[in-house]
């Protein structure tokens, strides 16, 4: 027997609730895991709320993210013992996820635990910080083939307080970037200064309609927010500037015009850390292990256990959560 996070449908409504659920409910797979950590992102928020329709089966182990020790496999990559994670690949959403204290996996969905970083650590960072990666290193491939270096011009991080906007904000001081951040909550300046950021900015700048083209001000943006916030972003673009969009807090719209890209030249990289490569996300891992400040991560994360992630999924959604939540799916 093991304990879970279970959603259900039923005609009585849309529930999510901790449940003693027997492995032989566990669904098709090569490996199974022994969950340590789990973490809460908005996409989770979203599908134990019943907010949005991410769960597309029932019942449903909600939890796109975990860390923990293979116990058996017939996947001749993986031995009982080892450490991995997963991030994504439809995990929570088509097939039981990592709010429980066991998962039954495709071998090809995991990676090993990179080194340097503890279970904890993987958590705290989770789809969020992954993103994050994935976001930046996209960037700096912009850059890097334009010749353009660190502190030449403002990078924007929109949902700055939230766990992609945070550790994005880490990331690009850490390699030399002066980093404006976007909050709803002028409260966290000293929290988002903490992390690297230059300048704080409050996101009801961005947030109302605005004019197709508008002053140039960044040679990047990383957007979690979407909707009228990534198109005022893309319109402030410098010349040859590029936009990393990842998520949709405000919004799914994109309210925008093709003016930012036939006049000025701007990209716009859509980031999608479900279904992304292995090799893409080797190289995010092995970039969190290397740059990614321990003392501030511990800084920007707070753990719970299984029972609290219920109410706490609402309160992501609300933007009332700093940084990272870890889900400790044994306490």
């Amino acid at each position: 027997m093991f304990r879970a996070l279970l959603i259900d449908k039923t005609d009585a409504g849309y529930g999510c609730a901790v449940t003693e659920l027997d492995d032989a409910r566990l669904p098709a797979g090569d490996v199974t895991v022994r969950v340590a950590y789990s973490t809460l992102n908005y996409k989770d928020g979203l599908a134990i709320t019943g907010r949005s329709p991410v769960v597309r089966q029932f019942p449903m182990v909600p939890g796109i993210d975990l860390a923990g020790t293979v116990e058996a496999s017939s996947d001749a990559r993986w031995q009982p013992g080892d450490a991995v994670i997963l991030n994504g690949w439809g995990v929570g959403e088509t097939h039981w996820g990592g709010l429980a204290q066991r998962a039954r996996l495709k071998g090809d969905w995991l990676l090993p635990l990179p080194a340097g970083l503890s279970a904890w650590d993987a958590m705290a960072i989770g789809t969020a910080g992954y993103t994050a990666a994935l976001c930046v290193t996209r960037l700096e491939a912009h850059w890097a083939a334009q010749g353009v270096a660190p502190g030449c011009g403002d990078v924007l991080v929109t949902g700055a307080a939230g766990g992609v906007g945070s550790i994005a904000v880490a990331l690009l001081a850490r390699a030399g970037h002066r980093v404006v951040a976007s909050t709803g909550r002028p409260q966290e300046a000293p929290y988002l200064q903490a992390l690297g950021a230059a300048e704080v900015i409050d996101r009801a700048t961005l947030a109302a309609p605005g004019k197709p083209l508008q002053k140039e001000r960044w040679i990047g943006v990383v957007d979690a927010v979407g909707s009228h916030t990534l198109a005022n972003a893309c319109a402030s673009t410098r010349y040859g500037g590029a936009v990393a969009a990842c998520g949709l807090a405000q919004g799914m719209d994109f309210p925008a015009t093709v003016a930012p890209f036939i006049l000025r030249g701007v990209t716009l990289y859509g980031i999608d850390s479900v279904m992304a490569p292995l090799p893409l996300r080797q190289a995010a891992w092995q970039r969190l292990a290397r740059d990614l400040d321990h003392a501030l991560l511990a800084s920007m994360t707070r753990t719970i256990g299984l029972a609290q992630a219920i109410d706490a999924a609402a309160d992501v959604l609300a933007g009332r959560v700093r940084g990272r939540l870890v889900v400790d799916v044994n306490a």
